[in-house]
């Protein structure tokens, strides 16, 4: 067999495996040539009808017999040379041009039993094909061409053939039947194949709608979702001044020490276990987690929505931070301690980076806040005096001797011990841990 035929019979194959579910590109050839192929038989059961009649019919089947050999002729050349689009053109005149000519010749709209109803091919093709607004012209010519029919019919039928009966039925049911067949038959491929692709839009749409849950949840891991709803609005520069928040750092003591030896995975299911827990914490008090550094993890109230309370929930995620890291000292059987600093005042806080998006805080009150868990006693919390004033008719407090301070000198701190109340004991023996074990 040659190479050429070989060609054109895998092709073939192809796109009958295609059928079911085509690439939305070959939606148009598969149309196309399954009109080709409807208006082949059709055409082949005109000329055999033509041709029973004699030889004053047999003129009939020049039409039919042209419309083949030009359409096959058309469609190797033009497969050829990569030219569908031309097939594409040359074939929906046909199918346009072919019908009212027979129609003409034979003798207007009865002599034909309704022979142009098959021109009706060329605009539905070319709206399947093409789309809609190119379809609009190729309709314009049919009602053009059928009203010049109508306007000639008279004209026509002046020299109508003398058809029998029996063949003009044969001819009504062939071209009204025929022509509702294959009409009803692409219109249900056209739908079937619309029903699909709708099916993948939604699946896309359903798989969009995932991803950006799972981003949306990703950014609410690193900023608070009133920052991730400002972002998702278009605002590209945030940053907003707050006159009264309360920073808190803590830090793991000697976490060097105790993860020496541990293997890598063992070494972050540790890290992930105390900081899950934190994370809870946070949740339970409605504050926000800024950001882990190492073992370090930094913690804000009161940004970025402003609260009155914003220091009693620190000192309250503080005093529950280090019952929760002596829990999990029991449960690992390793001994986690850590430094934990707060302070109170005004704050700056913005999102930075445009690939990599931060919610970060600045301002000295920030700074300060670090150099308190900094210069502060292993599990022990300690706070400034402008936290220690918002809070003090609340928890229970041991004023520390003042402290030198990089940057500031001398500065008066204060040890928060627990809660006023029974239930305010912890931090007291939290302190008595730190002073057995000084950093």
């Amino acid at each position: 067999m040659p190479s050429g035929v070989k060609k054109v019979l895998h092709q073939l194959l192809s796109l009958m495996r295609g059928l079911h579910k085509p690439p939305i590109h070959q939606l148009g050839r598969i149309i196309l040539g399954f009109m080709l192929l409807s208006e082949t038989a059709v055409s082949a059961l005109w000329i055999y009808a033509f041709s029973g009649l004699g030889e004053g019919y047999a003129l009939m089947a020049i039409f039919p017999y042209t419309y083949i050999v030009l359409s096959y002729t058309t469609l190797l050349v033009f497969y050829h040379f990569r030219l569908m689009q031309y097939f594409t053109f040359t074939q929906l005149t046909m199918l346009l041009v072919m019908p009212f000519f027979m129609q003409w010749a034979m003798g207007g709209f009865e002599a034909s039993s309704g022979m142009a109803i098959w021109a009706v091919m060329a605009p539905i093709g070319a709206l399947m094909i093409m789309g809609t607004r190119q379809s609009s012209g190729w309709f314009l010519l049919y009602f053009l061409l059928l009203t010049f029919s109508w306007l000639m019919n008279d004209v026509f039928a002046s020299y109508a053939l003398p058809i029998p009966q029996h063949i003009k039925s044969l001819l009504f049911l062939v071209n009204i039947g025929g022509a509702s067949i294959l009409l009803y038959l692409l219109m249900r491929f056209f739908e079937v194949q619309r029903d699909s692709i709708m099916q993948a839009l939604d699946d896309k749409n359903h798989q969009l709608e995932l991803e950006q849950g799972r981003s949306e949840r990703l950014l609410l891991n690193i900023m608070p979702k009133s920052v991730v709803d400002r972002l998702k609005q278009g605002e590209s520069k945030i940053a907003d001044s707050y006159d009264a928040a309360t920073i808190m750092f803590a830090d793991l003591v000697d976490f060097t020490r105790i993860s020496d030896g541990m293997q890598p995975d063992a070494l972050v299911d540790l890290l992930n276990l105390v900081f899950s827990r934190f994370d809870q914490l946070t949740e339970k008090y409605g504050v926000e987690k800024i950001k882990t550094i190492g073992d370090a993890y930094m913690v804000v109230s009161g940004v970025p929505e402003p609260r009155p309370d914003h220091a009693e929930v620190i000192a309250h995620l503080a005093i529950d931070m280090q019952q929760a890291l002596m829990e999990l000292s029991v449960s690992t059987g390793k001994m986690l301690m850590m430094r934990i600093g707060i302070n109170s005042g005004p704050v700056v806080a913005g999102v930075i980076g445009s690939a990599k998006f931060s919610y970060d805080l600045w301002g000295d009150t920030v700074n300060m806040a670090s150099r308190m868990e900094h210069y502060g006693l292993s599990n022990v919390i300690q706070v400034t005096e402008s936290t220690y004033h918002l809070i003090k008719d609340k928890f229970r407090f041991e004023k520390r001797e003042p402290i030198n301070v990089k940057g500031k000198g001398r500065v008066q701190t204060y040890l928060l011990l627990g809660r006023i109340g029974p239930a305010g004991i912890v931090s007291r023996q939290a302190l008595e841990t730190s002073r057995e074990n000084p950093t």
